[in-house]
């Protein structure tokens, strides 16, 4: 009995050492991810690409709304003139440009974002592997986005930013 006793209070001892042991070997750190990627080089490139094909496609929808305005304008002046064939040709045209108005909408959203992804990857791809490093050369277990919501409470850690911004050569 003597023995059980004390083989549970060492085991008791040693399961108490082992993660106050394990918590002084953490080094957590956080990282504005947001403003790095914001601040690397070449970004005001991707956000005037951005603009232009964003631009180039609100010019394209404009002259599709325009179409269909003056369509529906002549409709609307000279339908009492119109036979019932021409009537319902007019009608079916103005749906039909409306169809297609609507799935130009949808699809330039999704081209959109295709593009945006497709120009930002590559800075996040690169982002991450600055992080990566600053944690390996700085001996970070841990390294969170300290973006907004993210990270409900922190007392302490250091914040990498700089040095990840370090890494990727920005200056700002």
């Amino acid at each position: 009995m003597k023995n059980l006793f004390k083989a549970v209070a060492v085991v008791i001892l040693f399961a108490a050492f082992v993660p106050a042991q394990a918590q002084k070997n953490v080094k957590l750190g956080h990282v504005d991810f947001g403003k790095v990627i914001e601040q690397m080089p070449g970004q005001d490139t991707v956000k005037k690409v951005m603009e232009d094909y964003t631009k180039s496609l609100r010019d394209q929808l404009q002259t599709m709304q325009t179409e269909l305005e003056t369509k529906y304008a002549d409709y609307l002046n000279n339908q009492a003139t119109f036979s019932a064939l021409i009537k319902t040709t007019k009608e079916k045209e103005i749906s039909d440009l409306q169809d297609r108005i609507q799935g130009f909408q949808q699809q330039a959203q999704q081209d959109i974002s295709d593009q945006e992804t497709k120009l930002t990857t590559p800075f996040i791809e690169k982002a991450k592997k600055a992080i990566n490093d600053v944690a390996k050369e700085n001996g970070f277990t841990y390294i969170f986005n300290n973006v907004e919501g993210f990270m409900l409470y922190t007392d302490g850690g250091e914040d990498v930013t700089p040095l990840v911004k370090k890494k990727l050569g920005i200056t700002q």
